[in-house]
């Protein structure tokens, strides 16, 4: 700063801010270790000239300064620079002893070969704290203590040294010298706690860590003076020592192999630690080290007796009888110690039980249950004992056994009540048993003379009134009828107290239980009773219901119970209570009452009517009218009618048949052209082409109207066959062969011969009258009706009439010109016949 353009002559220099310091010649120097912010750092220079009484202020301002561009290696110039003016850092010892003031060091500036040179210092121990602690000549430069330092508290100091003239110009810039106080091994190392702690489990093996004691030592770091060493001085109780402790670490670890905490429980060890790695003439310093033995398992427990004998009155309950103790070494309250009690022996019956006092861990023996003196006078029990925690074997010793003692509890007689044997008694009684009928017998013994002999017995009131007892017997008896269905007794069971009394009047308690056992009291019976069959005759389920339970229920067994319904209608197994009803062939539409048996597994039967509607219908929505009712007694007259209709039937084909043939005759002696013999379609029951006919014998015979029977005449044989609905011939069943109409009308083989009126009434009555008669004998002979049955065919449903009705010619048989429609025919049937006609 120039300082003469602001006052030419300053007789007074200073700073506002005590950081920095102005010289004469304006340089600016700090006295202290100055760090600047983002903020600028100001201050003021005060100028004075005492003599013109003239005063003036410089203001300055700090800023950071730019970082200057590096130059590259190639770019470096060489720039000769001045040497520093201080010596090397100064060194002093910690706890000097003088003499003071004490030189530690000088220093000297070159330039006082050509100047008077003024050397001043400030910082910490000159003009800061510890102010006074050193300070500097101001012609010679040396640098002297003033007294000793400790290095624990000022490791070092920083001073700042000026060298400047008489006038005030500072030829070298300040000097920041250092003086470093060596370091004096003056503390001694300490622990860092005054008591160590530690615990380990007893038999634990040797190399087992304890724990680890720490110390520090205020010394320089890193030297020998607080390089520490630990060692044990001593060991309390002096046994055998127990634990061995790491010089470097401090850690304790398990040295001896039997640590017994029945014997030492716990070890006070007074250790040491030193610095100067240990070596004599090093400060030491002493801490107390306890170890605690922690218990183990290692002691089973025993009891103080062997024999214990102990009285009791018979029927006590839940009374203390005796308590017995154990000797444990192992601590007191630990798991180890805590013992367990168990009757081993003697206890089959479950009468005691022993338990463990928490607070003395005695053993405390109960009766639980009432003992009886007339059975046993005394009892033998056996008790042993364990601990809570498993047993841990300690090193090189042998298993111990468990420890048991014997009791021996007498039983003291008192005078009883009766007692019921059992004291609970289970009656089982059938439903629905008459009143008074005897169940049982419930009586109770006196347990000093072993009989009954002048014991009353009664229930108390206010229980369920199904049962009575004879005060004397003791018999057990109904006073109403058990049933299941009604009110209270819908349990089934009853628990009743009965009470027994003596000559001295002590009294018993017994119960009986009363269970009602279901019986076969229900008759079982078909729900539904009254169906509707269509004609594919599907089975009918009928299923049928029993209130009875198991096993007076299912499975049930049906049967129908008339023979002549029996013979037309089966009956087949569903499952145990359903069954399917459904006729065993062919048999009329009408309504049918069917008497069907049901028997439940206890043998009881019910009778029951299925009424079956058998109906012409596919559903049973379309049956509305009423059909003909069958019952048990008139199916023989049904069979009956039956044959008289088919009588009549074959005796009205029988009329027709003959009619036709007589006036039918002047048509086969016409002659037929080859042009209307070939209009007419021969019958044939081949399927495979057949051969070509020219013969014009061949005429066509007129069919019947219901039975719809062919006649064929040839020149060679004549025949003639009645077909039914299923191909059947009129056969002759006397010779055993086959046998035609035409060779009854003749009597053997030959030419036959045409007559006008083809056969005649007498002949096929002949014919047919023998054989009718011989099935109408066998029908009536036979009870099953199983003749009568080949005339009741069944046909299946093939719809309702046609509105057109018959398409056969049985209405044009009473003209003479039959025939003459085939000069009618259309175009497209004559080239039909034409192809028919071999040219």
């Amino acid at each position: 700063v120039d300082l003469k353009e602001c006052l030419q002559s300053a007789d007074f220099i200073s700073s506002s801010d005590g950081n920095f310091k102005i010289l004469e010649d304006g340089s600016v120097y700090t006295t202290s270790a100055v760090s600047l912010s983002a903020e600028e750092k100001t201050f003021s220079i005060l100028l004075k000239d005492i003599q013109e009484h003239v005063q003036k202020k410089i203001h300055v301002s700090l800023v950071e300064e730019e970082k200057k561009k590096t130059r590259h290696a190639r770019d470096t110039v060489l720039k000769r620079t001045k040497r520093r003016w201080g010596p090397i850092p100064s060194v002093m010892i910690e706890n000097s002893l003088g003499p003071f003031p004490l030189q530690i060091q000088q220093v000297q500036s070159d330039t006082a070969q050509n100047y008077t040179i003024y050397y001043s210092a400030s910082g910490p121990g000159i003009d800061q704290d510890p102010k006074g602690l050193f300070y500097i000549e101001r012609e010679t430069g040396n640098i002297f203590a003033t007294r000793a330092v400790d290095r624990e508290q000022y490791p070092s100091f920083q001073i700042i040294c000026f060298a400047t003239t008489p006038d005030g110009y500072s030829p070298e810039v300040p000097l920041v010298h250092t003086i470093r106080i060596e370091d004096d091994n003056d503390n001694a190392p300490y622990f860092t706690q005054d008591l160590f702690e530690f615990s380990v489990l007893e038999n634990s093996k040797p190399g087992v860590v304890v724990g680890k004691v720490t110390a520090e030592d205020r010394d320089e770091p890193y030297t020998l003076h607080t390089t520490l060493k630990y060692r044990i001085v001593s060991q309390n109780p002096p046994v055998t020592p127990a634990f061995s402790l790491h010089g470097d670490t401090g850690v304790i670890s398990v040295l001896l192999p039997q640590l017994d905490r029945e014997l030492v429980s716990s070890y006070t060890m007074l250790v040491e630690v030193r610095d100067m790695a240990g070596q004599p003439f090093g400060l030491c310093t002493t801490g107390t080290v306890v170890i605690r033995i922690e218990d183990t398992n290692d002691n089973a427990p025993s009891f103080k007796q062997s024999q214990y004998e102990t009285r009791v009155e018979e029927n006590r309950v839940n009374v203390e009888i005796l308590r017995v103790s154990v000797v444990d070494l192992d601590e007191p309250g630990s798991p180890g110690s805590g013992a367990v009690y168990e009757i081993i022996r003697g206890n089959d019956d479950r009468s005691f039980e022993i338990t463990t006092d928490k607070n003395t861990n005695e053993g405390v023996l109960c009766v639980v249950k009432g003992l009886d003196y007339e059975s046993a006078k005394q009892r033998i029990l056996v008790i042993a004992v364990n601990n809570e925690a498993p047993y841990m074997l300690a090193p090189h010793s042998q298993q111990l056994s468990q420890s048991t003692s014997s009791v021996t509890v007498h039983v003291l007689d008192v005078d009883e009540g009766p007692v019921f044997k059992p004291c609970l008694l289970r009656i089982d009684v059938k439903e629905c048993e008459d009143i008074g009928t005897n169940i049982g017998r419930y009586i109770a013994e006196d347990p000093e003379t072993g009989n009954s002999e002048g014991i009353c017995y009664r229930i108390p009131p206010g229980q369920c009134n199904w049962i009575s007892i004879e005060e004397k017997s003791g018999e057990v008896r109904t006073i109403k009828v058990l049933d299941r269905d009604v009110g209270e007794m819908r349990r089934g069971q009853c628990n009743i107290t009965v009470l027994a009394i003596d000559r001295n009047g002590k009294t018993g308690t017994g119960t009986i239980q009363v269970v009602i056992q279901p019986g076969n009291k229900n008759y079982p019976r078909i729900t539904k009773t009254e169906y509707i069959m269509c004609r594919d005759r599907k089975p009918i389920c009928l299923t049928a219901q029993d209130g009875d339970e198991s096993p007076y229920s299912t499975p049930f067994v049906y049967r129908i119970t008339d023979r002549s319904l029996a013979s037309s209608w089966k009956i087949t197994r569903h499952n145990d209570n359903s069954v399917y009803l459904s006729p065993k062939g062919d048999i009329p539409f009408g309504t049918y009452e069917i008497p069907v048996s049901v028997t439940d597994n206890g043998g009881k039967v019910g009778e029951n009517y299925i009424k079956v509607n058998y109906c012409d219908c596919v559903t049973p929505t379309e049956c509305t009218v009423g059909p003909r009712t069958y019952g048990a007694g008139n199916v023989t007259l049904g069979v009956w009618a039956i044959l008289a209709m088919i009588l009549g039937s074959l005796l009205l084909l029988l009329i027709l048949i003959t009619i036709c043939g007589c006036c039918g005759s002047g048509v086969m002696h016409r002659h037929v052209t080859d042009d209307c013999a070939n209009h007419n379609l021969i019958i044939s029951n081949t399927e495979a082409p057949g051969e070509e006919v020219m013969d014009h014998n061949i005429i066509p015979l007129q069919n019947t109207c219901d039975q719809g029977g062919y006649g064929i005449k040839t020149g060679d044989q004549q025949t003639f066959e009645m077909v039914k609905g299923r191909g059947h011939t009129l056969e002759s069943v006397k010779g055993g062969g086959h046998q035609t109409l035409g060779s009854v009308k003749e009597g053997g083989g030959g030419q036959t011969m045409m007559d006008t009126c083809r056969y005649s009434y007498s002949e096929w009555h002949n014919f047919t009258h023998p054989r009718l008669g011989e099935k109408v004998h066998l029908c009536r002979q036979d009870e099953e009706q199983k003749h009568s049955e080949d005339y009741l065919l069944s046909y299946n449903y093939e719809g309702k009439g046609s509105l057109a009705g018959s398409v056969g010619c049985c209405s044009d048989q009473h003209e003479e010109e039959a025939l003459d429609f085939l000069d009618q025919l259309e175009p497209k049937f004559r080239t039909l016949a034409e192809t028919c006609v071999k040219r």
